[in-house]
């Protein structure tokens, strides 16, 4: 079975981090909501609290499959003011295993010169921070072991992806069929 750590910093974006949560869960995938604060109650940017399930220094590294950075402002910049969470994210990327990012956070990899030759996407006005990416307007990009996302909009689609990577492209789409979630919007 996998496992997920989605990483909470203060001003995290809601939605970005909680559809992740909430559908990794529904396709019961073991996913950990872990606090960078001292406390376990983290407010996001439009000042709803969430309450994580423990805070990093308590997370295991060693058991997890993927580490999950949501966007929001200044959750990003406090993700990457955290240095034993970008320590993780570096040896993660050395490892190859996998790290998904959404709206700003994708800027974060780009600064590190994770996403040199990949296909990436990030919110638009963190695209320049996409250091060598080929960056695309899609909604989500997978290219080895890094996923990016562009922004709220795209979360459904986001965590879709992440499930379909963890359990196939069948698991993704029998999740998406279940939430009533279509691609297209009615005309």
């Amino acid at each position: 079975m996998s496992k997920v750590g989605v990483f909470l910093a203060a001003g995290f974006e809601e939605i970005e981090a909680l559809t992740v949560v909430d559908l990794l869960r529904r396709a019961e995938i073991e996913t950990d909501v872990i606090s960078i604060e001292e406390e376990l109650l983290v407010t996001g940017s439009h000042r709803i609290s969430v309450k994580a399930d423990m805070r990093l220094w308590e997370a295991d590294f060693d058991q997890m499959d993927m580490l999950v950075l949501p966007g929001g402002m200044p959750g990003t910049k406090n993700l990457e003011a955290c240095e034993p969470l970008m320590k993780q994210v570096e040896l993660f990327h050395q490892q190859k295993k996998y790290i998904s990012a959404i709206c700003a956070a994708p800027r974060i990899l780009g600064e590190r010169g994770m996403l040199q030759d990949r296909r990436a996407c990030s919110f638009p006005d963190a695209e320049s921070y996409l250091s060598g990416a080929i960056v695309t307007k899609q909604e989500v990009e997978v290219s080895e072991h890094i996923t990016t996302a562009r922004g709220m909009g795209c979360s459904i689609p986001f965590a879709l992806a992440i499930v379909s990577r963890l359990q196939g492209e069948a698991a993704a789409q029998t999740l998406a069929q279940k939430i009533v979630f279509r691609q297209k919007l009615p005309s």
